[in-house]
């Protein structure tokens, strides 16, 4: 069976066409990247898709949302759209769809995809378990958190809006940080500081600390430099920003329970090169009295183009084939 498969983000829509049967994904079609300021709304978006293909659609979606997802209105998190699921067999033209939350798609990835899909971080260097629970975060226009729980030789996958946790700073920049993010969030959450737009706080907090005079760039200026290597503020940003991650995604491990931990997100693997270099291993593991058992989880990191797309698809199986 096809399904047309749509991942969500703040910034991005993806598009592909995926094949289904008996609850897994057989295969997924090339990913067309959509800018979401570009359209209206997905309506819009999912008919560009199509003339794009030059084909007619099937008559199957499998979305994937940045946002919480239930309710007869769906408000997309950083993004302006919004997707009214009763509305979807009349706009789509979908006469069955499946809506879920951006990284409980995710955790669909990681708990159908094999082994050579994932890249060692630290901790063992062992295959994923197939038995208790997986801890999933990562960073994109927000900070994505999921889990998936194997038990009974199934899996269950529990979609979260994690990244909204209070932020804990460890050091005296952190606490620097915290102070300059208070004067405009009353709130200062985990997303504040560990998603791609933060790297803004990040850098302008660090060039307050030396004493320079404070560039006002946006977050995609920073971390070209960041990545390009071309200037010093933005590299001690991109290390501080990684270090923020891994005291995160420990502390979820810690939250949850979990066996072991993905990373992913849009900019995970932009970071791949980076995470054994700027202390995210130390962080993930420095919980005090918890340091040695922390040592004992693996993390990964999840490396298929389309995690998303193939999450999508795979939460959209997974249910047609228990109604079937």
């Amino acid at each position: 069976m096809e399904v047309v498969a749509v991942d969500i983000g703040g910034t991005h829509a993806r598009f592909a066409i995926a094949e289904v049967a008996d609850g897994k994904v057989v295969s997924l079609g090339q990913a067309i990247t959509q800018n979401t300021a570009e359209h209206a709304s997905l309506q819009t978006a999912w008919q560009d898709f199509g003339r794009r293909l030059g084909r007619q659609l099937p008559k199957a979606a499998a979305i994937a949302v940045a946002s919480p997802v239930g309710g007869e209105v769906i408000k997309l998190t950083n993004n302006p759209w919004i997707v009214r699921p009763a509305l979807i067999p009349e706009r789509l033209g979908a006469d069955t769809y499946v809506i879920v939350n951006d990284f409980g798609a995710i955790a669909h990835a990681v708990a159908q995809l094999p082994d050579a899909d994932f890249l060692h971080i630290c901790g063992p260097d062992r295959p994923l378990a197939r038995d208790g629970v997986t801890s999933i975060c990562g960073p994109g226009t927000g900070l994505g958190v999921a889990a998936v729980l194997h038990a009974g030789g199934t899996y269950h996958v529990l979609a979260t809006e994690g990244g909204h946790v209070d932020f804990a700073p460890l050091d005296s920049f952190e606490d620097a940080m915290l102070k300059r993010l208070r004067k405009t969030f009353t709130r200062v959450s985990a997303e504040r500081v560990c998603a791609g737009p933060a790297i803004v706080a990040i850098y302008e907090t660090l060039a307050e600390i030396e004493g320079k005079a404070v560039r006002h760039l946006d977050d995609k200026a920073i971390w070209q430099l960041a990545f390009e290597g071309s200037e010093s503020l933005a590299i001690a940003a991109l290390d501080r920003f990684v270090l923020a991650l891994g005291a995160f995604a420990g502390d979820l491990a810690l939250m949850q329970g979990a066996k072991e931990v993905v990373l992913a997100g849009g900019l995970g693997l932009k970071l791949k090169a980076h995470f054994a270099r700027s202390g995210f291993a130390e962080r993930f593991t420095a919980k005090g009295r918890f340091r040695q058992m922390m040592a004992d989880i693996p993390v990964k990191l999840i490396t298929h183009p389309q995690p998303g797309l193939y999450g999508a698809a795979a939460a959209f199986a997974r249910q047609y084939s228990r109604q079937a």
